[in-house]
């Protein structure tokens, strides 16, 4: 009755508006009480205190950094960031979003290789009510983005959007000897933005990584593809890494080249012009074979294959394979086309070259001689400006490290050792290589690799030990008396405060 006598006196319409006023205010109650679904819930900034170690004095560490970094939850209630956003962290705090507490955190996972980490906090209820970010699809280039994270110089988390430039393989700077696939936005990712999510339509389509210092308007996050390989390596519990052929691939687009080989100039197919000896691909390649296809995708004659819309370099196709799975290859031999199948497995074998993290450096001391393998870490701690190792040896170093593998592979030591350094005794006063020289034999070993170096010094029962070093010709020889460099031993680690003379 009464509705009736309002609906005479202001009219139907009126009361239908009412009526919605009241449902939307309920529905607006309702949303209140369910979980936020934004995606930026799911976004966290990562806080950590580290220490490196100085790798020309293995036995100290730097003072401790602090920093900061960005992560965002994933499903399982874990937390996906950048491996150098944790590498050698002593504390992991994550803070959520508008949260003051500050709550501890261990590193679960560490793909160095990839840059990707997977952290947990200590206790899961911190989570608790968050809804993960799910993964879409490899952005198209032009297409549009949106960093998200927590970057330097302020405490708010901060969005940018950005456009896609181009999607190619590109170095990863964390472990500095890897490329893979990469895709560069002009979105700002700035120190701190590293972990964070890349977002398009609401779903993770990259993490952000790393830039190019001096290149304006560039950043680069890594795709969902290598994210989804890490995952997929770490759910049985153990991380292998990505997969490397040991394969080096050469333009074939020399016409009068290729009907040498019975090729059609159909700007199909790359030579072979290199093998690793300690690599999968020398099982089944032979130098100059013609790699036709890897994985399905035609490789051009610029060693180049299209991969989802993108013209990016062949080795794209050799990652897609987990560690122990194999890859199918089409190749060009003895003008016939075969098909064969390239088993692909993580490779190691090149850990020196890159740089290590979350492993202590290896030494060994004797009376003041610091010996310890020659790494990419080594060689940026002496070549740092200001240090007083910047010598023409440097050169020499970094052929051993990176190019004699590939030009004199028979020569090749499975662990360089180098003469870090030579902590100043009178034992050895009349040493005039005072560090940075490359170990060739001591007392008439070889040294392969830093165990050589205790075994050549314990087992010699000569009156000196004879220690000669890489150089032009034969190097230079140096020399100790035995019996007074063992004396001198325990002197020289009190003096300088030593409590190990190994780490092995």
């Amino acid at each position: 009755m009464r509705i009736s006598w309002i609906a005479k006196k202001f009219g139907l319409t009126f009361c239908r508006q009412i009526a919605g006023l009241i449902l939307l205010t309920a529905l607006c109650a309702r949303a209140q009480l369910l979980p936020v679904s934004a995606p930026e819930q799911a976004v966290v900034q990562i806080l950590t205190a580290s220490q490196t170690p100085e790798f020309d004095a293995p036995w100290r560490f730097d003072s401790v950094r602090r920093s900061t970094g960005t992560g965002f939850v994933i499903e399982g209630g874990r937390i996906l960031t950048n491996a150098h956003v944790v590498a050698w962290a002593k504390q992991i705090l994550v803070r959520r979003y508008q949260d003051p507490r500050l709550l501890p955190a261990k590193v679960v996972f560490a793909g160095h290789d990839c840059d990707l980490a997977i952290i947990e906090l200590l206790d899961s209820k911190g989570l608790e009510g968050v809804r993960p970010l799910t993964f879409g699809e490899l952005p198209a280039v032009q297409s549009t983005v949106v960093t998200i994270g927590y970057p330097a110089g302020g405490e708010q988390i901060s969005f940018t959007r950005g456009v896609v430039s181009r999607i190619e393989m590109q170095a990863y700077a964390h472990p500095g000897n890897r490329s893979l696939l990469a895709v560069q936005t002009d979105a700002a990712i700035n120190p701190g933005n590293s972990g964070g999510p890349v977002l398009q339509d609401g779903k993770v389509a990259g993490v952000a990584f790393q830039g190019i210092p001096g290149l304006q308007n560039a950043g680069f996050f890594i795709p969902p593809e290598v994210v989804r390989h890490f995952l997929k390596d770490v759910a049985d519990g153990r991380y292998d890494g990505v997969p490397l052929a040991g394969v080096t691939l050469e333009p074939l687009q020399n016409p009068a080249y290729r009907r040498q080989l019975g090729l059609a100039d159909d700007g199909r197919g790359a030579r072979v012009d290199a093998l690793r000896p300690d690599g999968t691909a020398v099982r089944v390649l032979r130098r100059d074979d013609v790699v036709l296809e890897v994985g399905g995708l035609v490789v051009g004659s610029d060693g180049m294959v299209l991969y989802r819309g993108n013209r990016v370099s062949a080795s794209v196709a050799f990652q897609q394979p987990q560690s122990g799975e194999s890859v199918p290859l089409k190749i060009w031999r003895d003008r016939a086309e075969l098909t064969v199948d390239l088993p692909m497995e993580a490779y190691h074998g090149d850990r020196l070259a890159g740089r290590s993290y979350d492993t202590l450096p290896r030494y060994f001391m004797h009376a003041g001689l610091v010996f310890t393998p020659l790494s990419a870490d080594y060689l940026e701690t002496v070549g740092r400006p200001g240090r007083d190792n910047l010598w023409a040896g440097l050169a020499k170093l970094i052929y051993e490290l990176r190019g004699r593998a590939l030009e004199e592979p028979s020569t090749v030591r499975a662990e360089p050792v180098v003469l870090a350094t030579v902590l100043p005794h009178p034992v050895n006063a009349d040493f005039s290589v005072r560090g940075g020289a490359i170990v060739n034999r001591i007392n008439g070993v070889r040294i392969e690799r830093l165990e050589d170096v205790i075994r050549a010094l314990r087992e010699n029962q000569g009156e000196r030990h004879v220690l000669e070093f890489e150089g032009p010709d034969h190097g230079p020889m140096e020399a100790l008396n035995r019996a007074a460099a063992a004396a001198a031993h325990t002197e020289i680690l009190r003096t300088y405060g030593i409590v190990s003379a190994q780490r092995l």
